[in-house]
């Protein structure tokens, strides 16, 4: 396995708007996921944006593209995939899971408690009929060189995906940075001090260490299209 059997798929547009951008403007998101080509199969992490109620149609305005669709873009069928993770369940990340059936489907256990509390996400895109999760706390490796660890912040049950690859390693960060800037910054507050900076310096989540700790070459997200590289 290689960085380059890391894949993007577009699946859809939505517009944030400016109660929710600290800008005083709507902005226009992308919403990715990303195939993961392993040797015991095809890896998918994050499936789009879900239908929506009435009035979370009218706030965010989606635009979508068919998981179907993106995959298909990539020469892959939905039925080939092995293995769902969602970084977390919010509507947009787990839309097209229950077009995968049967399919494992990865999160923390904390998430899914979140969302079965109500008040979070849609309910008829988590517990849909078929629906198989495989539930895991904290850090779990899924296969070989494919690793969930969690990155709190977005929400409390957010993970990101390390991909260990042959050339280097590939961190899916869902949403755990709304953009690669996002990330940078506080790459940059973790290695501050081994930069030769003194306080008073800015905080890093914690666990961003670990995740610098698999030496990724290259970093992307779920709403940026912006890739994170080292220097």
């Amino acid at each position: 396995m290689r960085v380059d059997d890391v894949a993007r798929l577009p699946l859809g547009t939505f517009v944030r708007p400016a109660e929710e951008t600290g800008t005083g403007q709507p902005r226009v998101e992308a919403v990715y996921g990303y195939l993961v080509r392993h040797e015991r199969g095809l890896v998918l992490l994050d499936t789009g944006l879900g239908k929506g109620d009435a009035a979370t149609e009218a706030w965010y305005r989606p635009q979508r593209i068919a998981l179907q669709s993106a995959l298909e873009a990539r020469g892959v069928s939905l039925d080939q995939i092995a293995m769902v993770v969602n970084c977390h369940l919010h509507f947009d990340h787990c839309g097209g899971n229950p077009l995968l059936v049967g399919r494992p489907i990865v999160c923390q256990r904390r998430e899914l408690t979140t969302a079965r509390s109500g008040d979070y996400t849609m309910d008829h895109l988590i517990d849909h009929p078929g629906a198989t999760y495989e539930l895991v706390d904290g850090e779990a490796e899924l296969w070989p060189g494919v690793r969930v660890v969690p990155t709190p912040g977005h929400v409390d049950g957010h993970q990101s995906l390390v991909v260990q690859c042959d050339d280097g390693s590939v961190v899916l960060a869902g949403q755990s940075h709304d953009t690669a800037s996002a990330w940078s910054a506080d790459a940059l507050a973790a290695s501050a001090i081994a930069l030769g900076h003194t306080a008073p310096l800015p905080l890093a989540p914690a666990w961003i260490e670990r995740l610098l700790s698999f030496d990724p070459k290259r970093v992307v997200f779920a709403h940026d299209a912006a890739a994170w590289e080292p220097s």
